[in-house]
Protein backbone atom coordinates (compact mmCIF):
# COMPACT_ATOMS: atom_id res chain seq x y z
CA UNK A 1 0.00 0.00 0.00
CA UNK A 2 1.78 3.90 -0.96
CA UNK A 3 1.45 6.39 1.47
CA UNK A 4 -1.08 9.01 1.52
CA UNK A 5 0.42 10.70 4.61
CA UNK A 6 3.93 10.92 5.85
CA UNK A 7 5.50 12.72 8.85
CA UNK A 8 9.08 12.05 9.28
CA UNK A 9 10.86 13.31 12.93
CA UNK A 10 7.99 16.22 13.08
CA UNK A 11 8.80 18.36 16.07
CA UNK A 12 5.79 21.24 17.14
CA UNK A 13 7.31 23.26 19.97
CA UNK A 14 4.74 26.71 20.94
CA UNK A 15 6.91 29.25 22.35
CA UNK A 16 10.36 30.37 23.60
CA UNK A 17 12.72 28.98 26.35
CA UNK A 18 12.19 28.68 29.06
CA UNK A 19 8.88 28.81 28.88
CA UNK A 20 8.13 26.38 25.71
CA UNK A 21 5.65 23.97 25.32
CA UNK A 22 6.68 20.87 23.22
CA UNK A 23 3.68 19.30 21.75
CA UNK A 24 4.94 17.26 19.45
CA UNK A 25 8.51 15.16 20.15
CA UNK A 26 9.90 13.32 17.01
CA UNK A 27 6.67 11.80 15.71
CA UNK A 28 7.34 9.49 13.01
CA UNK A 29 4.20 7.76 11.13
CA UNK A 30 3.04 6.86 7.95
CA UNK A 31 -1.10 6.54 6.62
CA UNK A 32 -1.56 4.20 3.59
CA UNK A 33 -3.41 5.18 0.75
CA UNK A 34 -7.26 4.52 1.35
CA UNK A 35 -6.69 3.83 4.84
CA UNK A 36 -9.26 4.75 7.76
CA UNK A 37 -6.45 6.15 10.40
CA UNK A 38 -7.33 6.82 14.15
CA UNK A 39 -5.58 8.98 16.67
CA UNK A 40 -6.50 8.15 20.33
CA UNK A 41 -4.37 9.23 23.38
CA UNK A 42 -5.04 11.17 26.80
CA UNK A 43 -6.01 15.26 26.80
CA UNK A 44 -2.30 16.88 26.14
CA UNK A 45 -0.84 14.31 23.99
CA UNK A 46 -0.92 16.28 20.73
CA UNK A 47 -3.27 14.43 18.86
CA UNK A 48 -5.05 17.91 17.50
CA UNK A 49 -1.37 19.30 16.92
CA UNK A 50 -1.30 16.38 14.54
CA UNK A 51 -3.81 16.94 12.84
CA UNK A 52 -3.60 20.63 12.21
CA UNK A 53 0.41 20.31 10.86
CA UNK A 54 -1.24 17.43 8.27
CA UNK A 55 -3.57 20.16 7.25
CA UNK A 56 -1.18 23.17 6.61
CA UNK A 57 -3.54 25.02 9.86
CA UNK A 58 -0.29 25.10 11.62
CA UNK A 59 3.48 24.82 10.78
CA UNK A 60 5.82 22.25 12.53
CA UNK A 61 9.03 23.46 13.81
CA UNK A 62 11.16 20.39 12.37
CA UNK A 63 10.81 17.56 10.38
CA UNK A 64 8.99 16.55 7.34
CA UNK A 65 5.52 16.41 6.30
CA UNK A 66 4.17 14.53 2.84
CA UNK A 67 0.19 14.64 1.98
CA UNK A 68 -0.58 12.96 -0.94
CA UNK A 69 2.97 13.91 -2.53
CA UNK A 70 2.66 17.44 -1.76
CA UNK A 71 5.75 18.01 0.85
CA UNK A 72 4.00 20.46 3.18
CA UNK A 73 6.76 21.22 5.66
CA UNK A 74 8.41 23.09 2.72
CA UNK A 75 5.44 25.20 1.97
CA UNK A 76 6.55 28.48 3.16
CA UNK A 77 3.67 31.10 1.93
CA UNK A 78 0.41 31.41 3.23
CA UNK A 79 -1.41 31.23 -0.27
CA UNK A 80 0.59 27.83 -1.02
CA UNK A 81 -0.91 26.47 2.52
CA UNK A 82 -4.16 27.88 1.36
CA UNK A 83 -4.38 26.20 -2.19
CA UNK A 84 -3.19 22.97 -0.38
CA UNK A 85 -5.82 22.99 2.10
CA UNK A 86 -8.49 24.10 -0.59
CA UNK A 87 -7.84 21.28 -2.66
CA UNK A 88 -6.26 18.47 -0.77
CA UNK A 89 -7.64 17.93 2.37
CA UNK A 90 -11.05 18.28 3.53
CA UNK A 91 -11.68 18.95 7.05
CA UNK A 92 -14.13 17.95 9.29
CA UNK A 93 -14.12 19.46 13.12
CA UNK A 94 -16.29 18.97 16.31
CA UNK A 95 -18.12 22.31 16.03
CA UNK A 96 -20.19 22.30 12.50
CA UNK A 97 -19.02 25.43 11.48
CA UNK A 98 -21.81 26.16 9.05
CA UNK A 99 -22.72 29.52 8.26
CA UNK A 100 -26.32 30.07 9.85
CA UNK A 101 -27.76 32.78 7.40
CA UNK A 102 -26.81 30.67 4.56
CA UNK A 103 -28.53 27.27 3.06
CA UNK A 104 -27.22 24.24 3.65
CA UNK A 105 -26.57 23.86 -0.63
CA UNK A 106 -25.06 27.62 -0.35
CA UNK A 107 -22.76 26.15 2.70
CA UNK A 108 -21.46 23.21 1.04
CA UNK A 109 -20.48 25.27 -2.18
CA UNK A 110 -18.21 27.55 -0.05
CA UNK A 111 -15.15 25.63 -1.12
CA UNK A 112 -15.61 25.95 -4.38
CA UNK A 113 -16.73 29.65 -5.01
CA UNK A 114 -12.97 29.71 -3.49
CA UNK A 115 -11.79 27.99 -6.22
CA UNK A 116 -13.61 30.15 -8.68
CA UNK A 117 -15.58 27.05 -10.42
CA UNK A 118 -18.51 28.65 -11.87
CA UNK A 119 -22.12 28.23 -9.92
CA UNK A 120 -24.21 25.88 -11.68
CA UNK A 121 -21.24 24.05 -11.34
CA UNK A 122 -20.75 24.60 -8.05
CA UNK A 123 -24.81 23.62 -7.36
CA UNK A 124 -23.98 20.54 -9.13
CA UNK A 125 -21.63 19.46 -7.04
CA UNK A 126 -22.64 20.54 -3.73
CA UNK A 127 -25.91 17.97 -4.66
CA UNK A 128 -23.47 15.50 -5.06
CA UNK A 129 -21.85 15.87 -2.14
CA UNK A 130 -25.04 15.79 -0.15
CA UNK A 131 -26.27 12.90 -2.18
CA UNK A 132 -22.88 10.79 -0.74
CA UNK A 133 -23.95 11.66 2.53
CA UNK A 134 -27.37 10.66 2.40
CA UNK A 135 -28.98 14.85 3.12
CA UNK A 136 -29.61 16.12 -0.09
CA UNK A 137 -33.25 16.27 0.98
CA UNK A 138 -31.95 18.98 3.38
CA UNK A 139 -30.15 20.95 0.42
CA UNK A 140 -32.46 24.32 0.99
CA UNK A 141 -33.07 24.64 4.70
CA UNK A 142 -30.84 26.58 6.98
CA UNK A 143 -28.54 25.33 9.61
CA UNK A 144 -30.71 25.93 12.80
CA UNK A 145 -33.44 23.39 11.52
CA UNK A 146 -31.22 20.78 11.52
CA UNK A 147 -30.39 18.35 14.08
CA UNK A 148 -27.03 18.23 15.53
CA UNK A 149 -26.25 14.86 13.68
CA UNK A 150 -27.40 16.02 9.99
CA UNK A 151 -25.44 19.25 10.85
CA UNK A 152 -22.49 17.12 11.38
CA UNK A 153 -23.39 15.61 7.92
CA UNK A 154 -23.55 18.97 5.86
CA UNK A 155 -20.18 19.75 7.39
CA UNK A 156 -19.03 16.34 5.57
CA UNK A 157 -20.50 17.06 2.39
CA UNK A 158 -18.69 20.66 2.60
CA UNK A 159 -15.49 18.63 3.72
CA UNK A 160 -15.66 16.23 0.54
CA UNK A 161 -17.64 18.49 -2.27
CA UNK A 162 -14.12 19.27 -3.38
CA UNK A 163 -13.10 15.13 -3.72
CA UNK A 164 -10.35 16.01 -1.62
CA UNK A 165 -7.75 12.75 -1.38
CA UNK A 166 -7.22 13.15 2.39
CA UNK A 167 -10.60 14.07 4.92
CA UNK A 168 -9.08 15.16 8.39
CA UNK A 169 -11.65 14.54 11.31
CA UNK A 170 -11.27 16.12 14.80
CA UNK A 171 -13.57 14.72 17.47
CA UNK A 172 -16.31 14.77 14.60
CA UNK A 173 -18.80 12.86 17.25
CA UNK A 174 -17.59 14.68 20.39
CA UNK A 175 -21.02 16.71 20.21
CA UNK A 176 -23.39 13.77 19.13
CA UNK A 177 -25.58 11.25 20.71
CA UNK A 178 -24.47 7.68 20.28
CA UNK A 179 -27.57 7.36 17.25
CA UNK A 180 -26.67 10.47 15.67
CA UNK A 181 -22.59 9.32 16.37
CA UNK A 182 -22.96 6.02 14.56
CA UNK A 183 -24.63 7.74 11.33
CA UNK A 184 -21.74 9.71 10.92
CA UNK A 185 -19.59 7.03 11.60
CA UNK A 186 -21.16 4.95 8.71
CA UNK A 187 -20.99 7.94 6.61
CA UNK A 188 -17.11 7.87 7.23
CA UNK A 189 -17.08 4.17 6.51
CA UNK A 190 -18.84 4.23 3.22
CA UNK A 191 -16.84 7.40 1.96
CA UNK A 192 -13.59 5.59 3.12
CA UNK A 193 -14.76 1.99 1.39
CA UNK A 194 -16.70 3.55 -1.33
CA UNK A 195 -14.37 6.11 -3.09
CA UNK A 196 -11.47 5.43 -1.44
CA UNK A 197 -10.67 8.29 0.22
CA UNK A 198 -8.25 8.37 2.96
CA UNK A 199 -9.74 9.15 6.84
CA UNK A 200 -7.36 10.42 9.70
CA UNK A 201 -9.67 10.72 12.90
CA UNK A 202 -8.81 11.99 16.47
CA UNK A 203 -11.00 10.75 18.69
CA UNK A 204 -11.09 10.24 22.85
CA UNK A 205 -14.16 7.39 22.34
CA UNK A 206 -12.40 4.47 21.74
CA UNK A 207 -15.51 2.70 21.17
CA UNK A 208 -14.85 4.57 17.48
CA UNK A 209 -11.67 2.70 16.93
CA UNK A 210 -13.33 -0.08 16.09
CA UNK A 211 -14.52 1.39 12.11
CA UNK A 212 -10.34 2.07 11.89
CA UNK A 213 -8.02 0.25 9.82
CA UNK A 214 -5.21 1.04 12.19
CA UNK A 215 -5.19 3.64 15.44
CA UNK A 216 -1.81 5.77 16.70
CA UNK A 217 -1.98 6.17 20.20
CA UNK A 218 -0.11 9.74 21.67
CA UNK A 219 1.65 10.26 24.82
CA UNK A 220 3.32 13.49 26.10
CA UNK A 221 3.77 14.01 22.32
CA UNK A 222 5.56 11.11 21.23
CA UNK A 223 4.18 8.13 18.99
CA UNK A 224 3.48 5.60 22.12
CA UNK A 225 2.47 2.77 19.66
CA UNK A 226 0.44 2.18 16.31
CA UNK A 227 -2.11 -0.98 16.65
CA UNK A 228 -4.11 -3.01 14.38
CA UNK A 229 -7.71 -4.16 14.85
CA UNK A 230 -6.10 -7.06 16.89
CA UNK A 231 -4.48 -5.32 19.45
CA UNK A 232 -6.96 -2.44 19.97
CA UNK A 233 -8.12 -4.46 23.41
CA UNK A 234 -4.12 -3.95 24.22
CA UNK A 235 -4.71 -0.13 23.23
CA UNK A 236 -8.16 0.05 25.21
CA UNK A 237 -6.41 -1.37 28.65
CA UNK A 238 -3.42 0.78 28.05
CA UNK A 239 -5.70 3.58 28.99
CA UNK A 240 -7.00 2.21 31.72
CA UNK A 241 -3.79 1.08 33.50
CA UNK A 242 -1.72 4.96 32.84
CA UNK A 243 -3.79 6.99 29.98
Amino acid sequence: MSSAIVLEDVWKVYGKPPNETVALRGVTLEVGRGEFFAVVGPSGSGKTTLLHLVGGLDRATRGRIVVDGVEISSLRRDAELSAYRNRTVGFVFQLFYLVPRLRVLENVELPLVKRGVPREERRRMALEALRLVGVEHLAHKYPTQLSGGEQQRVAIARAIVGKPRVLLADEPTGNLDASSSEVVMETFRRLNRELGVTIVMVTHNLELIWNCHRAAKLHAGRLAGVYTPDRYEELIASFARRG
